[in-house]
């Protein structure tokens, strides 16, 4: 297969200035240049890391710049979100109950760095995914040596990439567990982005489960 090159720097700064236009700093309580300084460590590792990777498509992206829930809580990121085109902001599904959000934390096999900011890489919605539960989503990409996506890297994706949720082509995030049979999801509601929740055992013909390469880049 021909990889089609691109440049990673010029991704890497159009998702560092999406950030800064959706108003990051702002929510971070930082000036633009000190949101953008925090970052900019992370430049040269994206390029590091996405050497063999080819160009964006909707479904599979080389990296994401992750901001997480320890800089910009959850709902203040979801609320940025909007469908490819659109301009309705997402919403936390009611089914989430009060404070129940900040329980759902990353699996320790992603090893995801501490920190307020970091790079994923090779980052797919999980199509082949869909009409599987995500237990059997995660067998799968395990067997291909890929990791789930945690809420703030759904988050990141969808952000970053708006195409990558559509109908029919929408994700679960395994990556984020809270002890029960819950697994995050974002899919599509009201015109927007939804994030909800599904169960671990039941399969939805309009919802994979994405996954990204195992290493996690953080600040250093």
């Amino acid at each position: 297969m021909t990889v089609t090159p691109f440049d990673a720097e010029t991704e890497f700064d159009r998702q560092l200035d999406r950030l800064v236009q959706l108003g990051y700093p702002a929510l971070a309580g930082l000036p633009e240049t000190a949101f953008r300084d925090l970052v900019a460590p992370l430049r040269v590792r994206a390029v590091e890391g996405t050497a063999d990777l080819p160009a964006p498509t909707d479904a599979r992206v080389p990296f994401l710049l992750v901001i997480t829930r320890d800089l910009i809580g959850v709902v203040e990121r979801l609320e940025l979100t909007t469908l490819d085109g659109k301009r309705k902001p997402g919403l936390l599904d009611r089914n989430y109950a009060e404070a129940d959000l900040p329980r759902f934390d990353p699996i320790k096999e992603l090893e995801v760095p501490t920190g307020t900011a970091y790079l994923l890489f090779d980052v797919d919605r999980g199509e082949e995914f869909r009409n599987l539960p995500p237990s059997t989503a995660v067998e799968g990409m395990t067997a291909q040596g890929r990791l789930p996506l945690t809420i703030d890297e759904g988050l990141a994706f969808v952000t970053l990439h708006p195409a990558a949720l559509a109908s029919n082509r929408c994700f679960s995030l395994v990556g984020s567990r809270c002890g029960d049979k819950r697994v995050p999801a974002l899919w599509i509601s009201q015109g927007a982005p939804k994030l909800g929740w599904c169960w671990y055992g039941n399969p939805h013909t309009w919802l994979g489960s994405a996954s990204a390469r195992p290493e996690r880049v953080g600040l250093e």
